[in-house]
């Protein structure tokens, strides 16, 4: 780009900045609940859903209590979910996955058809693999994994089509590939933008979603059992968290247009591709190591918490005054997700010589949410989200910082499908009003005009 477009465009960036920045009172005075948040912090009720149910407070009187969190998938709560996969000595995600869709706990019989149906739609169409994803390598795989989902758009007969049996057909597709996308997505970036070498592993029948994961994306394709446990109760923890979280709230405003199924999951994905969604992991991720970087010695907590400090501040990293990983726009005392990640964490951690790092993480859990209390008045420490200690849990897997976000949208689909079912089962467009700035205005002449550069 020359001198002369370079200067033009931020003369045009800056106009622009001037006319959108709205100034905040003017939510407060006329009542208008910005970012669909009431002034207690807790959400605007814009539908309903019988998917998942994310509590993080209690009403009593009026008044908003902190309460312990809790996350339930069509009334079951993810502890005990986890809990049940784990005495039966199996991975609990294609459960998660079935009970999301059809609402209730499959029977060994259904969970077997569930998985033999999943297989016989995991084929990806011809030349795909070849012109869709590697002829197109990106940096960035969120945007390569939108792309390949939306392109499967052009590979069904059916694409436009809302009926539920078609919906489900593209639904269950799309939770099928979703595996092998994420992987061949990564092994096209290591090697036309990496210049590694290029490895493909096809999927294995006999393996799960998170064994397949990690089959396909290691070269040599070997992983232990513990780390096929921990990936699984991750992606488990990440399959679901309501309606009002953005991707699914995303999924729920598209849907509502009658919009095809590849375009509503490739919205989901551009919301979840974002740093104050799904991308906060790799924020976390980065604050850890610019902390790392800054101090003398990260294991001494003094140290630890003068940073955080300074972070708040915006003295460190992107200058935000954010303590990444701490606080949750719902959970008040505790995120559920947190806690469970805690603890596998804690005993990976012990298999792989990683219990400083663990250490770490509390202590940031432990001086960043009193310092969060101090600095907003809260009569209790802010807790821990699932972000804080999945990117530890990420690391320990081996598993590159390019996957994060992507595992998180692999492990999300099913949600996004269910919400895309309740819907169109709804039947009703989303749209919502907005208060406009605008006076009528008299149209001017060419030579009336004046420049805003």
């Amino acid at each position: 780009m020359d001198k002369e477009t370079r200067d033009r465009l931020e003369a045009y960036a800056t106009f622009i900045e001037k006319k959108s920045h709205i100034d905040p009172a003017i939510y407060d005075k006329n009542n208008i609940k910005r970012g669909l948040r009431n002034k207690n912090g807790t959400g605007v009720l814009v539908g309903v859903t019988g998917v998942a149910d994310v509590v993080g407070y209690r009403y009593e009187d009026g008044q908003k209590l902190p309460a312990k969190g809790r996350l339930d998938y069509r009334g079951y709560s993810v502890e005990d979910i986890l809990a049940g996969a784990e005495k039966r000595g199996v991975h609990g995600f294609e459960e998660v996955s079935y009970l999301l869709l059809f609402g209730q706990l499959p029977r060994e019989e259904d969970l077997g058809l569930y998985k033999k149906t999943l297989w016989s739609l995991e084929k990806l169409p011809a030349g795909y693999l070849e012109d869709v994803i590697l002829k197109t390598a990106n940096q960035n795989l969120m945007n390569k994994m939108m792309q390949s989902v939306l392109a499967l758009y052009s590979y069904d007969p059916d694409a436009d089509s809302t009926k539920t049996m078609d919906v489900l057909k593209q639904s269950l597709s799309l939770i099928a590939k979703m595996p092998m996308i994420l992987a061949y997505c990564y092994a096209a970036k290591k090697h036309y933008v990496d210049e590694a070498s290029l490895v493909i592993h096809r999927p294995k029948e006999d393996y799960d979603t998170a064994e397949n994961v990690l089959h396909m994306i290691r070269p040599d394709s070997q992983f232990t059992k513990e780390e096929a446990d921990a990936l699984d109760a991750l992606m488990v923890l990440h399959a679901e968290h309501g309606g009002g979280n953005n991707s699914a709230f995303a999924t729920h405003v598209v849907s509502s247009t009658g919009t095809d199924t590849y375009s509503a999951i490739t919205t989901a994905l551009g919301s979840l591709k974002g740093p104050r969604h799904g991308g906060a992991n790799l924020m976390v991720d980065s604050m850890i190591s610019d902390l790392k970087e800054s101090l003398d010695d990260w294991t001494k907590k003094d140290q630890v918490q003068k940073y955080l400090e300074e972070q708040l501040q915006g003295k460190h990293f992107d200058g935000s005054g954010l303590i990444y990983g701490i606080g949750h726009a719902v959970y008040t005392l505790s995120d559920p997700r947190a806690v469970i990640l805690r603890e596998k964490a804690q005993s990976l951690s012990q298999l792989t010589g990683h219990e400083e790092d663990f250490e770490l993480i509390q202590r940031i859990e432990e001086i960043g949410g009193r310092l969060l209390a101090e600095k907003n008045n809260l009569s209790h420490p802010a807790p821990a989200n699932v972000d804080l200690y999945s990117g530890l849990v990420f690391h320990m897997l081996g598993i590159p910082r390019d996957l994060f976000t992507p595992i998180f949208a692999l492990s999300r689909t099913t949600g996004w499908c269910a919400h895309r079912f309740e819907q169109i089962m709804d039947k009703k467009i989303m749209r919502p009003a907005y208060l406009t700035l605008n006076e009528p205005k008299t149209y001017l002449s060419m030579d009336q005009r004046t420049s805003h550069l």
